[in-house]
C-alpha cells in the first residue's frame, strides 16, 4: 500500500494534490473528491447503493484535517465532512479515477435525461 506523503490545496482551481511515497501524485478535483466521499451518506449504508451527488462543480475544501497516520478528514465548504479519506482510498481513487470521473458523468447525464422525461398521462 502507498501512503500519503504531501498534500497541496489550490484553492483558486480547487484541485488537490496528493502526493505518494512511491514519487506519485495525483490531482483530485473537489467535485470528484465530494462526489466520492468515502462517507456512509455518499456509498450509502451497509447494503444501499452509492448515492448520486449533484451539484457540486463549485465546492471547494476548507479545511484539511489529519486523522492519525493513515487519512485525512475533508471539511468541503458545502458542510460535509464525514468522510475519512484514507491513504488506501486515495490510492484506488488515483489507480481508477477516469473510470470512475466517467461512470459518475454517465449517472448524472442519465440522471438529466430522466428529469427531463416526465410521463403525460391522457384522461378520456
Amino acid at each position: 500500500m502507498k501512503h500519503v506523503t504531501k498534500v497541496h490545496y489550490h484553492s483558486v482551481s480547487k484541485n488537490l494534490d496528493v502526493y505518494f511515497d512511491d514519487g506519485s501524485m495525483a490531482e483530485f478535483s473537489c467535485e470528484f473528491l465530494r462526489v466520492h466521499s468515502p462517507s456512509a451518506e455518499v456509498q450509502g449504508h451497509g447494503a444501499e447503493p452509492m448515492k448520486l451527488v449533484l451539484n457540486k462543480q463549485n465546492v471547494g475544501i476548507k479545511k484539511i484535517v489529519p486523522v492519525g497516520h493513515y487519512a485525512l478528514r475533508l471539511d468541503f465548504d458545502d458542510g460535509h465532512n464525514s468522510g475519512l479519506f484514507s491513504w488506501s482510498y486515495f490510492e484506488m481513487l488515483q489507480a481508477q479515477h477516469k473510470t470512475l470521473w466517467d461512470n459518475y458523468l454517465v449517472k448524472v447525464s442519465e440522471h438529466e435525461q430522466n428529469k427531463d422525461s416526465v410521463p403525460i398521462k391522457f384522461v378520456p
